[in-house]
C-alpha cells in the first residue's frame, strides 16, 4: 500500500510542475501523471476502481467548499440560472442522445436513457478547479457553468432512483444489494426521510454548529478544530449516502448553510488541502482507468464517440447559452467548460451494470469514452485561453474620431477608480473635460450611470487629437498599465509639447521610468493613502497627533528627494542597493533628529512656562 502511495505522490510531483510550467494546467498534469503511471503503459499501478471510489470524496469536499463561498441569498439569485439553465441542458442533452442510441444504434429503450442520462452530466471536479485556477470561476460564464453543475449534482438524485425502474431484472435483488437503509420502503416514506435529513443538517448547521464550533476552538488545539471538520463533511455524505441521496449534494448543503458561519474561513482552511489531495489522486486514477487496448481495438468507435459526445453538448450549450444572453467570449467559454463526461457517470455506470441496463462491453466503453472526454477538457479550455489571447492582440473597435467631444481644458486617459477621483475633482471646480478609457466593461459601466466616456486608445494619436490634444491645456494619464504610461507620454511629447502632464505611477520602478522621461508631475498610486494610514497607526499606538502628523509629513519629503536621488542611480543594482541601505538609514537618522529636536522645544517651552 505504501508503494502505491508513493507511485502516486512521485507521478504528481513530477507530472503536474511540468504540465503547469507548459501552460496545460494542474488537472492535466494530474490526468497524463495518471496514463503515464497506468496499467497500460509503465504498468505501476493495477485497476484503481476502489481507489477512484475514495478519489471522489475529493468532489464532495469541494462542493463543501464551493458551498462555504455561497450565502444563501446568493444562491437564491442564481435559482433561475440552476433550475432553467441546468434543466434545460441536462433535458436536451438527455432527449439527443437517447434519440441517436434508440434511433440509430438501435439499443433497447432503457439503455439509449441510461446512457442519454448518465452522458448528460458534465465534471464538477475537472470544471470548477480549471475555472477556479485560471481565475474565471467569477465571470457570468463560471457562475452558470456553477449553476449547471449543481443542476446536475441534484439530478443525479433521481437518476439514482430511475435506473432501478430500467432494470432488466428482479428489483428486489436491487433494493437488497442497495447501500441506502431506506431502499425497501415505500416511496412516500423515502421522501419524507429524506428531506427530514435536509432539514436536520440545514437546522444543525444554523442553530448548533456555531456554539460547537467555539467550544472546539476555545481549546486551542488546531488539530482537534481539523478532526471537526473533517467530521461534519465525512458525516453528512455518509448519512446522505445511506439514505440514497448524493453525498456531495449533502456536504454543499452544509456549506451554503455554514456560509454565514463566523467559523467559515476556518473551516475553509482546514478542508481545503485534504480536498487538493484527494481531487489530484481522482484526476490520477481517471487517467489511469483509460483502456489503452480496448482504445486501440475500438479506435474508430471511440474517436467518433467522443467527437460526437463533445460536440453534442457544445451544441446544446451554446444554444442555451444564446437564450440566456451570455455574451461574447462568456458564450464559448460556458460551451467548452462543460463540453465533456463527468464523474458521476462512472458511479451510474456501476449501477447500469448490476442492473444489466448496459453490458459489459457497453459498461467498459462508455467508460473509456467518458475519461477521455474528460482528458480533453482541459485541453478545450487551453484552446480557448489561447485564443482569447489571440484576439486580444487585434485592433479593438475603438470610438470614431468624430464621435470623440474635444476639449479646451483637461483630457483623461484611463478613467478607472484613480482617473475618476481626478475628474470629479476637476468637473466640480468648472473644468470641462475629455475622457477617453480604452475598456469595454468599464465605459459600459460608467455610460449607464451618465458618464461621458468615449472608447479609445490615448496612445493612437488620432485619436489623442480628436480629444482636443491640440489646443487642450493638460494631459492626465490615469491608466494602470505601465507601458501604456510610457507610450501616451512619449505621444504626447513628440506632437503636443504645450501639454502639461500629470501621470499615475503603479509603483516606484514605474515612477523611475516617468522620471526619466522628463515627467515631474506624478503620483504613485498607493503612496498617500499608505502614508496617511501609517500616520494613524502612530496615533494608535499612543503618539501625539501633531508627532504623528510630523513624522508623516518628514518620511514624505525625505522619500521624495530619495526619489530624485535614486533615479539617476536605478538599473546599476549594485550602486542603487548601496544608495537605498544609506537613504534608509537616513531617514531613521532624519526621524531621530527631529524628535529630539521637538523634545528639545517642549522643555524649554515647559521651563519657559
Amino acid at each position: 500500500m505504501l508503494e502505491i502511495a508513493v507511485i502516486y505522490l512521485v507521478a504528481a510531483f513530477v507530472a503536474v510542475p511540468v504540465a503547469k510550467r507548459l501552460g496545460l494546467g494542474s488537472v492535466l498534469g494530474y490526468l497524463l501523471a495518471g496514463i503515464l503511471i497506468g496499467p497500460n503503459l509503465l504498468g505501476l499501478v493495477g485497476d484503481q476502481t476502489s481507489v477512484m471510489h475514495f478519489a471522489e470524496f475529493g468532489v464532495v469536499m469541494m462542493l463543501f467548499l464551493v458551498g462555504l463561498e455561497l450565502q444563501p441569498a446568493r444562491l437564491w439569485k442564481l435559482r433561475h440560472s440552476i433550475i432553467g439553465l441546468g434543466g434545460l441542458q441536462v433535458l436536451a442533452t438527455t432527449a439527443i442522445i437517447f434519440a441517436l442510441c434508440f434511433y440509430i444504434f438501435t439499443f433497447a429503450w432503457q439503455t439509449a436513457l441510461a446512457i442519454g442520462l448518465m452522458l448528460a452530466l458534465s465534471s464538477t471536479a475537472i470544471v470548477l478547479q480549471t475555472l477556479t485556477e485560471k481565475g474565471w470561476i467569477k465571470q457570468d460564464a463560471g457562475q452558470n457553468a456553477f449553476s449547471v453543475l449543481l443542476f446536475q449534482d441534484i439530478a443525479v438524485i433521481p437518476i439514482l432512483a430511475l435506473l432501478p425502474i430500467l432494470a432488466f431484472q428482479d428489483l428486489s435483488s436491487v433494493a437488497s444489494s442497495s447501500n441506502s437503509l431506506i431502499a425497501h420502503l415505500p416511496v412516500y416514506a423515502q421522501v419524507t426521510i429524506s428531506l427530514a435529513v435536509i432539514a436536520a443538517i440545514i437546522l444543525a448547521g444554523k442553530y448548533i454548529s456555531s456554539p460547537l464550533f467555539r467550544y472546539i476552538a476555545e481549546t486551542r488545539l488546531r488539530e482537534i478544530f481539523t478532526i471537526a471538520a473533517l467530521l461534519l463533511v465525512i458525516s453528512i455524505a455518509l448519512i446522505m449516502e445511506k439514505i440514497g441521496l448524493s453525498p456531495a449534494l449533502g456536504t454543499f448543503l452544509a456549506g451554503v448553510v455554514l456560509a454565514e458561519s463566523e467559523f467559515r474561513h476556518e473551516l475553509e482552511v482546514d478542508i481545503e488541502p485534504f480536498k487538493g489531495l484527494l481531487l489530484g489522486l481522482f484526476f490520477i486514477t481517471v487517467g489511469a482507468s483509460i483502456d489503452f487496448p480496448l482504445l486501440l481495438d475500438k479506435i474508430t468507435i471511440v474517436t467518433f464517440a467522443v467527437v460526437a459526445l463533445i460536440a453534442i453538448k457544445a451544441l446544446v450549450l451554446y444554444v442555451l447559452a444564446h437564450f440566456f444572453n451570455m455574451k461574447g467570449s462568456q458564450k464559448i467559454l460556458f460551451t467548452l467548460a462543460l463540453a465533456q463526461g463527468g464523474e458521476f457517470a462512472f458511479v451510474l455506470l456501476s449501477l447500469t451494470s448490476d442492473l444489466l441496463i448496459t453490458s459489459p462491453e457497453q459498461t467498459k466503453l462508455i467508460t473509456l469514452i467518458v475519461a477521455i472526454s474528460m482528458l480533453c477538457a482541459p485541453l478545450l479550455l487551453i484552446i480557448y485561453e489561447k485564443s482569447l489571447a489571440r484576439d486580444s492582440s487585434t485592433v479593438p473597435d475603438f470610438d470614431s474620431t468624430k464621435e470623440i467631444e474635444a476639449t479646451k481644458n483637461v483630457i483623461i486617459a484611463g478613467y478607472g477608480r484613480f482617473g475618476q477621483i481626478i475628474g470629479r475633482l476637476l468637473t466640480a471646480q468648472g473644468y470641462h473635460l475629455s475622457i477617453l478609457d480604452h475598456s469595454p466593461s468599464q465605459i459600459d459601466l460608467l455610460r449607464r450611470f451618465g458618464s461621458k466616456v468615449f472608447y479609445g486608445d490615448a496612445a493612437r494619436q488620432d485619436l489623442l487629437e480628436a480629444a482636443g490634444a491640440k489646443e487642450a491645456e493638460m494631459l492626465v494619464i490615469a491608466v494602470d498599465e505601465p507601458d501604456k504610461t510610457l507610450d501616451i507620454i512619449k505621444l504626447a511629447q513628440k506632437h503636443y509639447p504645450h501639454l502639461k502632464i500629470i501621470a499615475r505611477a503603479i509603483d516606484r520602478r514605474h515612477a523611475y521610468q516617468i522620471m526619466q522621461l522628463g515627467v515631474t508631475n506624478f503620483k504613485r498610486e498607493t503612496f498617500d493613502s499608505a502614508v496617511n494610514l501609517g500616520i494613524e497607526a502612530l496615533v494608535l499606538l499612543g503618539n501625539e497627533q501633531a508627532e504623528s502628523d510630523r513624522a508623516g509629513k518628514l518620511f514624505t519629503e525625505h522619500d521624495l528627494e530619495s526619489m530624485n536621488i535614486l533615479a539617476h542611480k536605478w538599473g546599476d543594482d549594485k550602486s542603487y542597493g548601496v544608495a537605498v541601505k544609506q537613504r534608509t538609514e537616513d531617514l531613521k537618522q532624519v526621524l531621530q533628529n527631529d524628535k529630539i529636536e521637538q523634545n528639545k522645544l517642549n522643555t524649554c517651552h515647559n521651563k519657559i512656562k
